[in-house]
């Protein structure tokens, strides 16, 4: 360490400081020297020069963007179709029987779940397997996962049939009959699952058309914004909402379709209302299609490691079911709710209802934004566990494309399911050739196999849907989680869970993403301010509240501001200052000046001597005893002193005894050292409130200094005319360590920093000029105390 100083010891201890020196009381611990010069921020860059930063020209941009070479060409192709990459590099040999396997055995979980899964989308069960075979199609060619299986989700698909039931609810289509004899009313059903499968395939192209540009204009960061905690809560509540539409389902009791603001109680109150109505055969039929399917999932997962593939329990199920279906005639018999109608091979292609655009928009851009955010999170941990990358903005494209295709074919939203790509990875798929496999099964059910399925029961559906909701619902242990690792992350989780059942799932959505947003905002607006002490021995500096055996350098304070400083929270960086000084230093200033005018008065009348040396002569009264009896800025006394004097230098001991009654505040520091190397910006408001506090430190002889800012910060403050003649670039040091090294070294040569030399114009009215000049500074202080505010 080199050190420039007037004393041996203090070179010593400053040479001890700054060498890094472990602390004697942790033996053992790896040591290190260092041995530089104290560095301040206009030092450090004379020894080091800065690098000169050429910025590109516009023109410059474009022509390096628009020019086309081969390899441009081939790498542009690649990113649009990923297949062109990985198909070339396909190991047939040994990956072919693996993606086979993988990819029938998804195949015939696709297919139920897309039956499911239908149910909650409002629309035929058939339309599920159009779900399941066209949005694969093209996301073998665009998706960069090798392990997504694309299709049906239970939280996208319900969400989908709450706009379906809003804009097509059953009363639109009651019409009169009396085929008995009777006038009754009854529901045209072809007529309403017409008007449903034309909403929900547009709002399939719909939310097609947002994610495609999303991803062209490259905003997959706004999935960013979707926090663990908020996509927990609200697929909890999503789970829940598919849960309570299920059991409906599974009992086959007649309720109303509810939607808005408490849709999920009033269904709630329907359904124990008319629970008396349960058909018995649905019940039953759930009830055993629910514990079988529990039970040999949870076999599944418990032995994963010895079954090389898991038993398929719900294709087991769902035959049998069928067969018994079938065979005991339930339909007729019990009045069991069958799907009873399957299309067979292919609808036409559907031109999308343009029209209903925009009273869809809203919920399709928030269907789009959970699909896609549910699709690429599973993505990413597949990609991680293979070493492969995922493009997010190519994802939007691909889902994008996947969803306007298959909105063309009568589809509702597509993303992927948890269970079919874990069952797709652990069986040892590879690459999206298991897919290809995969959509083969749904076509020879769409195409062959369909109708045999026309006599299984919705409650054996439901059942397979609730099933396997279990991984979703126990993300409600997540919650102790984060209440212990922050208390933010779990008041998310809980507001947006109750605010989705409440409200709704898409204003659900839209109030967690509000909440998320506040909380930020909350944690910006109330950052932690702390004051650092040293560790002995060394160069480390941590808050002395929560560290033992680190003391503050004598005659210093240091603060450190955790995070960006702006308009919002200036004033909490103002009263945390003052909290940790101990003192006001515009109240001190104050005082300061209302004591020497009382001073000079004296003087003037004769009742204090001052020495040669200008320090003044007789004992005074303790300023901590007193409060001041009249007002500092009393007329007539501020025009006494306006009298024509000599100039007088008077030395006072503002910590000890005044000869007037003015309770001055004691400053026991004579330098503060702001800690920057937390601070990750600055605004206008913020410099020029930092500018005025140093000012306010300086007027009574504190020296403000900065330590750890920036380069950026550093940029940002000297744009913003921070540095004038009086707040110098020399206050500026590259750490805490060295300001403080600096600070010692500039008071070790005996000097009091606690005597302060006050000198009194040659004039009285100089005097006064000189305290309209602060008192200017502190209306300015006023004034952007109010605009702040």
């Amino acid at each position: 360490m080199i050190v420039t100083g007037k004393c041996f010891f203090f070179f010593m201890q400053a040479l001890e400081m700054a060498s890094g020196i472990v602390d004697t009381h942790s033996p053992g611990h790896n040591q290190y020297l260092v041995h530089r010069s104290v560095y301040s921020e206009l030092k450090f860059q004379e020894e080091n020069e800065k690098r000169e930063i050429i910025k590109t020209s516009f023109k410059t941009r474009m022509e390096n963007n628009c020019s086309c070479t081969s390899r441009k060409a081939l790498l542009f192709v690649k990113s649009i179709l990923p297949i062109v990459d990985w198909l070339p590099k396909y190991r047939w040999k040994e990956w072919f029987i693996n993606d086979l396997v993988a990819g029938v055995t998804v195949g015939l979980v696709s297919t139920l779940q897309g039956l499911a899964f239908a149910l909650l989308a409002a629309v035929p069960a058939g339309y599920g397997l159009y779900s399941s075979f066209f949005p694969v199609l093209t996301y073998i060619f665009l998706g960069t996962s090798k392990h997504l299986s694309v299709g049906p989700f239970p939280v996208v698909s319900l969400m989908s049939g709450v706009v379906v039931l809003t804009m097509a609810p059953d009363e639109k289509f009651i019409i009169a009959s009396n085929s008995t004899g009777l006038n009754k009313t009854v529901i045209d059903t072809v007529a309403r699952d017409a008007a449903r499968v034309a909403i929900t395939s547009s709002l399939c192209f719909l939310i097609g058309i947002i994610q495609l540009l999303l991803g062209v204009f490259q905003i997959g960061f706004i999935v960013r914004y979707l926090a663990d905690p908020l996509v927990g809560g609200f697929t909890w509540a999503a789970a829940f909402q598919v849960l309570v539409s299920q059991v409906k389902q599974w009992l086959n009791v007649p309720t109303k379709n509810y939607n808005g603001a408490l849709s999920i109680i009033y269904t709630i109150i329907d359904i124990f209302t008319n629970i008396g109505k349960t058909n018995i055969a649905d019940l039953i039929a759930g009830i055993l299609a629910f514990i079988v399917c529990a039970v040999v999932k949870e076999v599944n997962e418990r032995f994963k490691n010895i079954l090389r593939i898991p038993i398929p329990i719900e294709i087991i199920v769902t035959i049998v079911a069928t067969g018994i279906s079938y065979g005991a005639n339930l339909e007729k018999v019990y009045n069991a709710g069958i799907i009873k109608n399957i299309p067979r091979g292919f609808l036409p292609p559907m031109t999308p209802n343009v029209s209903i655009f925009s009273e869809i928009i809203g919920s399709a851009f928030s269907i789009g934004i959970i699909a896609y955010a549910v699709a690429v999170s599973v993505g990413k941990v597949y990609g991680t566990k293979h070493n492969y990358p995922i493009n997010g903005n190519q994802e939007f494209i691909a889902f994008g494309i996947s969803n306007m295709f298959g909105g063309i074919f009568s589809c509702f939203c597509a993303s992927t399911a948890l269970s079919r790509t874990a069952i797709q990875d652990s069986i040892g798929g590879k690459t999206q050739i298991a897919s290809v496999f995969s959509a083969g099964i749904v076509l020879i059910a769409i195409l062959a196999i369909g109708k045999l399925l026309e006599p299984l029961q919705k409650s054996v559906l439901s059942a397979i849907v609730i099933v396997n909701l279990k991984g979703m619902f126990w993300q409600i242990q997540d919650v102790p989680r984060f209440w212990k690792q922050s208390k933010w992350d779990s008041a998310i989780w809980v507001v947006t869970c109750i605010a989705a059942i409440v409200l709704g799932l898409d204003i659900g959505l839209l109030v967690g993403l509000l909440f998320g947003l506040l909380t930020i905002i909350i944690r910006v607006q109330f950052p932690s301010c702390s004051s650092l002490g040293n560790v002995p021995g060394t160069d480390i500096y941590k808050n002395v509240k929560i560290y033992k055996h680190i003391s503050e350098p004598a005659g210093m304070r240091i603060v450190r501001f955790s995070s960006g400083i702006f308009y919002g929270n200036v004033e909490g960086l103002k009263n945390a200052v003052k909290s940790i000084v101990g003192f006001d230093s515009v109240k001190v200033f104050n005082k300061r000046i209302k004591a020497l005018r009382k001073i000079k008065k004296l003087i003037k009348k004769g009742e204090i001597q001052l020495s040669q040396n200008g320090k003044i002569g007789n004992t005074g009264t303790d300023n901590a005893a007193f409060e001041p009896n009249d007002d500092p800025e009393d007329p007539e006394e501020v025009e006494s002193t306006e009298v024509q004097t000599k100039e007088i230098e008077i030395q006072v001991d503002w910590n000890s005894e005044l000869p007037v009654k003015v309770s001055v505040p004691k400053v026991s520091i004579h330098s503060i050292i702001f800690d920057f190397g937390q601070i990750l910006f600055l605004d206008i408001v913020a410099v020029k409130a930092l500018k005025l506090i140093m000012n306010e430190f300086r007027r009574i002889d504190v020296n403000p200094y900065i330590a750890a800012c920036d380069d950026n910060v550093l940029s940002q403050m000297e744009a913003c005319n921070f540095f004038d003649a009086i707040i110098k670039p020399e206050i500026c040091f590259m750490t805490v360590h060295d300001a403080v090294l600096y600070i010692q070294n500039e008071f070790i040569d005996g000097h009091d920093p606690f005597l302060d030399k006050i000198s009194l114009m040659q004039e009285s009215a100089d005097f006064t000029d000189d305290g309209q000049r602060y008192e200017e500074l502190d209306t300015q202080d006023q004034a952007f105390r109010s605009l702040a505010s």
